[in-house]
């Protein structure tokens, strides 16, 4: 029978914030409550009947409330179906049915993110409810389970509506996000036994996340998309349009670029389609920001701005000149924040750590990949000069500042770079000399003077051709991982031009 009527209850939940409508409702049905431990004297103080799981099991709450509801007499009204035998087995063994059950587990994901002491973590581990919500959510035929306090509103819509009837259509709606709970309950303990286990050889990939938001759109307007998760903890809107999935994939770029110089003197970045089109470091933020324009005002139109300073006023009236998509700011002066405001489209992000998750993981064929997150940054100290012309301080500093830009390109990418300013990129070329073309090319699109310039590169030259096109142009210095075949031609070719080079050992390839 497809419609049911409820006639008991059994609640036993962490949260009772918006419980009480739901108990009174029940209440006002006439349905019998059974409850548990806390659960128990908040129904009794509610003045509402109900009776405790030990009357109906004859046993305690033992082992400091570890084990309340683990018993056939709950379990068996829960798990029987409504169906002779088991009817039959009820009533020889005197087991209620139990018509709905109302879970809201222990805390366990909030007490990790609060505390590391391992006692107060595992204590945190619901077992009794979570064994509530997989046997009354199997038996969804039958019972009717709440596995959350996010779905108290949604039952007590439901048992206002219906009067304490249910569809086996809400029944099985229920169920899933019973399951949905539980699997992410679950997942999240796994997570934390994994991390701690230091036997760990096999780390399998659960991935679960409650929370989805629907975007605007995909990469195109014909693609659904959602975001999984909560960015709250990381960014806080000011105003502006809800983030689109394009927005969301170039800000991910842009605190990952802007992380390499949290600490760094003022520096502002410009991004277009996840890539850099203007970077500079500057005694001030507007000098940062008017020097990272500079790069490229073209590309600059409706990209992405992050600094890693707070955004005065005087700074947010040069913004405003020009059309962005994005600003992200660890902060913004009320003033500048006001200005900003009035343009509502503009969308205002203000970034609290320039901190993103250690692995990264998409999906590939039928199953996913992952990786670190490249956090490797290179210093003077792992620069090996591998040429005759030795680079002085100041073009070091260059060549490291350049080395950052190339590393958030896409590859094949070649970055120029002119006292700590990015004036040209090549970027997702097929060949590393086709990059380093189109990179001089934007350099003198702009009137850069490229001569002293410095060049990165991504991954190693293959042939000295990439070299020989950009110091034709003026740049003196180089910077590059090595590792290929053709290393020493190149460096012949750098020392037969008075050229320098340094080489780190380390590839920076962003596929």
């Amino acid at each position: 029978m497809s419609e049911k009527h409820l006639k008991s209850a059994l609640i036993s939940v962490f949260s009772k914030e918006g419980l009480e409508p739901v108990i009174r409702k029940l209440h006002e049905l006439g349905v019998t409550l059974y409850s548990t431990g806390g659960t128990f004297t908040y129904i009794m103080d509610l003045g509402i009947p109900v009776i405790a799981v030990e009357a109906l099991t004859s046993y305690p709450s033992i082992l400091d409330g570890r084990v309340k509801t683990l018993h056939p007499k709950v379990f068996g009204g829960i798990l029987a179906r409504r169906e002779a035998g088991h009817l039959e087995e009820l009533r020889r063994f005197d087991i209620p049915e139990i018509d709905l059950v109302i879970v809201d587990l222990y805390p366990f994901e909030e007490t990790l993110a609060h505390t590391d002491v391992e006692t107060a973590i595992i204590e945190k581990i619901d077992i009794g409810g979570i064994s509530l919500i997989r046997a009354a959510a199997k038996n969804y035929r039958d019972v009717w389970v709440v596995a959350s306090r996010d779905q108290y509103s949604a039952l007590l819509e439901l048992l206002e509506e219906k009067q304490g009837q249910s569809s086996l259509a809400d029944r099985k709606h229920f169920a899933a996000h019973a399951f949905h709970v539980s699997s992410h309950y679950d997942t999240k303990i796994f997570e934390y036994f994994q991390s701690t286990d230091e036997q760990a050889t096999d780390p399998g990939l659960k991935i679960s996340e409650h929370r989805a938001s629907e975007l605007r759109y995909g990469e195109n307007p014909h693609q659904q998309a959602r975001f999984f998760g909560d960015w709250s903890p990381l960014l806080q809107q000011l105003c502006g349009k809800e983030l689109s999935y394009n927005n969301l994939i170039d800000v991910d770029a842009a605190i990952g670029l802007m992380a390499e110089f949290a600490d760094a003197a003022p520096t502002f970045a410009i991004l277009k389609h996840t890539n850099p089109c203007g970077l500079a470091t500057r005694s001030s933020v507007l000098e940062a920001w008017t020097a990272a324009l500079a790069g490229d005002p073209v590309s600059a139109f409706g990209g992405i701005l992050i600094s890693n300073r707070i955004i005065d006023l005087e700074t947010a009236r040069a913004i405003d000149q020009i059309f962005y998509e994005v600003l992200i700011a660890p902060g913004f002066d009320p003033d500048a924040q006001a200005f900003l405001q009035q343009k509502k489209n503009r969308i205002l992000l203000k970034l609290s750590a320039f901190e993103l998750p250690s692995m990264q993981y998409r999906t590939l064929l039928n199953g996913f990949i992952g990786q670190d997150r490249d956090h490797r940054q290179e210093s003077m100290h792992d620069l090996r000069v591998v040429t005759e012309l030795e680079p002085d301080e100041a073009i070091v500093d260059d060549l490291l500042f350049a080395n950052i830009c190339a590393k958030h390109l896409k590859s094949n990418a070649i970055a120029l770079v002119k006292d700590r300013q990015l004036i040209g990129i090549g970027c997702g070329q097929t060949s590393r000399v086709d990059a380093t073309r189109q990179a001089v090319e934007k350099a003198k699109s702009f009137g850069f003077d490229l001569e002293g310039a410095v060049l990165a590169s991504d991954a190693f030259f293959p042939f000295p051709d990439s070299i020989d096109v950009a110091q034709r142009a003026g740049v003196r210095a180089f910077i590059q991982p090595g590792g290929s075949v053709k290393d020493q031609e190149c460096i012949d070719f750098c020392n037969s031009n008075q050229l320098a080079m340094v080489v780190t050992g380390v590839r920076h390839f962003k596929h």
